[in-house]
């Protein structure tokens, strides 16, 4: 079995893809701030707050993810106003 014809054509929208962007040094930074402080969130809730392990990972996994989540927010409308 042959084929004849490209996979992705020359013309398609996925050629015309621009190179990805690179992530700034703030961006870098700001991530690990985020990283640190949730950690931190971590220990002061299991070692200060007695609260539990599983308690304080739970805790500091839905602060992680709210943060994605608005980090996903806050870019789909900075792309989308390009």
């Amino acid at each position: 079995m042959t084929v004849d014809r490209e996979a992705i054509p020359e013309h398609s929208p996925a050629h015309d893809r621009s190179p990805a962007e690179e992530v700034s040094t703030a961006t870098v930074v700001a991530y690990a701030v985020a990283a640190i402080v949730l950690v931190g969130w971590f220990l002061f809730g299991w070692l200060v707050l007695r609260q539990g392990f599983v308690d304080s990972v739970g805790e500091s996994a839905g602060a992680g993810f709210t943060l994605l989540l608005i980090v996903s927010v806050i870019g789909t409308v900075r792309r989308s106003r390009r």
